[in-house]
């Protein structure tokens, strides 16, 4: 039988174990000591927090702020996929595409979303649009530096034996280009997926809208309703962690050659 120590699902578990003991810990010492590191009323226990994510489950409330937060991050995670890779492997692969446009992605990835939200909310007004506008814009310029990389790393000697085997341009494209870079571009959808979280959750909290994990946030915050805080912000870490597996699973159908 094998050692469960020497099993990675073992270590996987055992790391969010040890920090919701830790945390129970530090949360107990704090409530029971006289002299708190933390007010108390900013402190919950995990026991707390669950059963209030519980709770808020059971009611749907937070299943509803959790879908609309999963469709705007989605549809501008897929918009901008869908702008990104194209454009990313045109870049790459086009020596005057890539430098026509290489200011303009240089100087766009250099402006952080949260600094041009006013921006998108002149231009979509307050709501769904401005954010799924906002996600879009962060993850677009992700996925096309990494794209680009990946084209731009595509080992020479094999464009060049393509060549010598009198190869089309469309057939060096599809059949060698594309699988060498596919590994930058999906790493470049994770960094985006998970980036995208980040923007859309902040969004939601400050562009101004009545649904979503952001404004759930926002609102427990406001009112001190700290345990329902922090089940909001670990609804929001759960799924950003689905999310990144899925991706990797994704990745592993489709590149199953990667490291044979």
């Amino acid at each position: 039988m094998k050692n469960i120590f020497e099993s990675r699902y073992f270590y996987a578990i055992a790391g969010p174990i040890a920090f919701v003991l830790i945390w129970g810990l530090l949360a107990s010492w704090n409530n029971g000591s006289a002299d708190p590191l933390v007010p108390k009323l900013f402190v919950a226990t995990p026991s707390e927090v669950g059963s209030k994510l519980w709770e808020l489950i059971k009611e749907d409330s937070l299943l509803i702020s959790a879908k609309d937060t999963l469709q705007r991050l989605l549809a501008g995670f897929g918009i901008s996929m869908a702008i990104g890779i194209p454009l990313g492997l045109l870049m790459g692969y086009f020596s005057r595409v890539y430098y026509s446009l290489e200011f303009f992605v240089d100087f766009l990835r250099s402006i952080p979303a949260a600094a041009i939200f006013p921006l998108f909310i002149l231009i979509f007004g307050i709501g769904s649009p401005s954010i799924i506008s906002v996600v879009t814009y962060a993850c677009l310029l992700i996925i096309v530096v990494n794209t680009i990389y990946g084209v731009r790393n595509v080992k020479e000697l094999r464009i060049m034996s393509a060549r010598i085997m009198k190869l089309s341009q469309l057939d060096i494209f599809r059949k060698i280009i594309l699988p060498e870079s596919l590994t930058y571009i999906f790493a470049g959808l994770r960094i985006a997926i998970s980036y995208g979280m980040v923007i859309v959750i902040f969004s939601e909290m400050f562009i101004g809208t009545d649904s979503g994990l952001g404004r759930v946030i926002i609102d427990a915050q406001t009112v001190y309703k700290i345990s329902e805080m922090y089940a909001a912000v670990i609804l929001t870490g759960l799924i950003g962690y689905l999310l990144n597996k899925l991706a990797l699973r994704a990745e592993k159908s489709l590149i199953h050659w990667e490291g044979k």
